[in-house]
């Protein structure tokens, strides 16, 4: 075995640091400071006693945001009086923005600010977001009438405005709180630390459980109390948890952990193009260690170890040739002309991780089916159960709970189980768990898709396929797809955390972060689409098409059938990239 196959074997299980396995002194060896810039004591700082701030305030912001985004096509429809496929169009694409704007925020923490300030800054205006919501559901003037009989006013240009401004608003809060929470709560744990480094694996499942409590709350509580006690107060509640999860955010200051801003990486990935192509006609030598990196035991970068050098992309490996004139002069000091090794390095990384991170774009446009087209689904089914009514919405509960399920059994059963199978510390590789979420996923989809041909099988025994109204099958039908998509999600989604923060460079792991949101996005801008090509499809000619406002009379299962082969054309390419993924190499 040969000396780099022998680091890429420890660096799967873990950081290479100088020769020791672990930092167990009194300070922590990852470059963490406190508050106020100083080096900071392992004792009294950071590890499990400083994440419960942390997993409290992703607790109370997800109830926030599920609450708004959970009966959101609800709203819609009976509030705003819009149809079937402008209000999932609308969800769809506001929710897509929500996991857009992280870019943003990941840019300003790993660049200026760091991850405290740009949560702290980015929480108050998803604050404030949350309480123009509230008013545009509490003030008459601000939302359009109800309807009398089939009568139905739609909402006014400027109440479209006032509460498509908060909605917004909120999608731009999120921009600093999703990249920036997840990375924050990790860098409590010191990656020199062999100890804290198994915990922080922890960290990321038991955070994907707090965003969970959360949700479920959102889905079965203030779900209820939308459809029954009013949306002024369903959207209310959630803001006021808005506010909980800021100051329980604030509380934990003096026990956090920070890493210093390492620069814009935007600028060093640019820095890294440009002198590619001003050196293009320049040979790269074939010993690396000619090519040029500080000679110090730190990287160039602030907040940043460095990488080694890999051998894919020669081509950007120009930027860091040393030409003859730089050699002459000794001078190596403009970035646009001569970059570092750890600097091409950082690049190549984000390159390797494209294809994974494309791969997640098809769950995500499958993952977006919860809270559009299942609750679609759900509201011409059987909702009630003896005098009480479920809202459709609330099945999403399901998901939730198994949600909650799976990431105790994943965390204590399952992977002590794999780590005994395959020696590593955390059981299966962040690339295995994913493609076991893919594989949940077209499950999901087929479950959603036999359910919906056996409700048009008896609209169609009743004769009620005319008549938009309720098939007597129960919505508990919806179980097992919610189940499968809980499923895949804690697979594939705290997957991706993992995957996303360890891969990534160390200066860009909120960006990286912030890139494995755009995934969603993505997956939501891409439900849009293919619902708005299926409508345009099946809608020529005057036909009814696949999704009409009357889903008795479509064929909505052909829609399920369509992503659940999506999904498995998703898993199969995703399973050639994941076997060519290269992990990354870092001293």
């Amino acid at each position: 075995m040969d000396t780099r196959e022998e680091e890429r074997l420890l660096l799967e299980e873990g950081p290479v640091e100088s020769g020791n396995e672990s930092n167990d002194g009194l300070y922590t060896g990852d470059g963490s400071v406190d508050i106020k810039g100083n080096p900071v004591l392992k004792s009294n700082t950071g590890n499990w006693r400083a994440c419960p701030f942390i997993l409290g305030t992703e607790c109370c912001e997800r109830l926030a945001y599920y609450g708004i985004a959970t009966n959101l096509v609800s709203y819609l429809t009976k509030k705003l009086h819009e149809g079937n496929v402008p209000a999932a169009r609308n969800v769809t694409t506001w929710q897509g923005t929500c996991y857009l704007t992280p870019l943003i925020g990941a840019v300003l923490a790993d660049a200026y600010w760091g991850r405290y300030w740009t949560i702290a800054a980015f929480s108050t205006i998803y604050f404030i977001g949350m309480c123009t919501l509230t008013l545009s559901a509490t003030v008459p003037s601000f939302k359009p009438p109800e309807c009398v009989d089939s009568i139905c006013p739609s909402a006014t240009p400027a109440q479209y405005a006032i509460f498509f401004f908060g909605l917004y608003l909120i999608a731009l809060g999120t921009g600093g709180i999703k990249p920036c929470v997840s990375s924050f709560g990790a860098d409590q744990f010191d990656d020199t630390d062999s100890a804290e480094r198994v915990k922080k694996g922890s960290f990321f499942n038991w955070f994907y459980f707090s965003i969970n409590i959360g949700a479920l709350v959102s889905s079965s509580l203030i779900v209820w109390i939308q459809d029954n006690a009013g949306w002024g107060l369903g959207f209310g509640i959630p803001a006021l948890f808005m506010g909980i999860a800021i100051a329980s955010f604030f509380s934990g200051t003096p026990l956090y952990r920070f890493q210093r801003p390492g620069g814009s990486p935007v600028t060093r990935m640019c820095q890294v193009v440009v002198a590619s192509c001003r050196k293009w006609n320049l040979a790269v030598p074939s010993d690396s260690s000619l090519l040029y990196e500080t000679p110090d035991k730190h990287s160039a970068i602030e907040g940043s170890r460095k990488l080694l050098h890999t051998d894919e992309l020669k081509c950007l490996d120009k930027a860091a040739t040393i030409a003859d004139a730089e050699a002459k002069r000794g001078d190596y000091s403009d970035p646009w002309k001569l970059c570092t090794v750890t600097q091409v390095e950082e690049l190549k990384i984000l390159i390797r991780m494209f294809p994974i991170w494309a791969t997640g774009i098809v769950f995500s446009a499958v993952y977006a089916q919860m809270s559009t087209m299942f609750v679609e689904q759900g509201m011409v089914m059987d909702t009630s159960i003896g005098s009480f009514t479920i809202p459709a919405a609330s099945l999403s509960t399901f998901d939730v709970i198994s949600v909650i399920f799976w990431v105790p059994v994943y965390d204590k059963v399952l992977v002590p189980i794999a780590r005994k199978l395959t020696g590593k510390e955390r059981g299966f590789s962040e690339l295995q768990r994913m493609g076991i979420g893919l594989f949940i996923s077209v499950l999901c989809m087929s479950a959603a898709a036999v359910v919906e041909t056996r409700r048009l099988a008896i609209a169609k025994e009743l004769g009620v396929v005319d008549d938009p109204v309720a098939v007597p099958l129960s919505i508990f039908w919806q179980i097992p797809q919610y189940f499968l998509l809980g499923a895949a999600e804690v697979f594939t989604f705290i997957g991706q955390l993992e995957f996303f923060y360890d891969q990534s460079p160390d200066a860009m792991r909120s960006l990286c972060s912030a890139l494995s949101l755009l995934t969603t996005s993505l997956g939501n801008y891409l439900s849009s689409f293919i619902l708005t090509v299926v409508t345009s499809l099946t809608t020529q000619g005057g036909q009814i098409g696949w999704i009409p406002d009357n889903l008795n009379e479509g064929h909505l299962d052909y829609f399920f059938w369509l992503l659940a082969g999506l999904s498995f054309l998703n898993m199969v390419i995703y399973y050639f990239c994941a076997k060519r993924f290269k992990s990354k190499l870092a001293s």
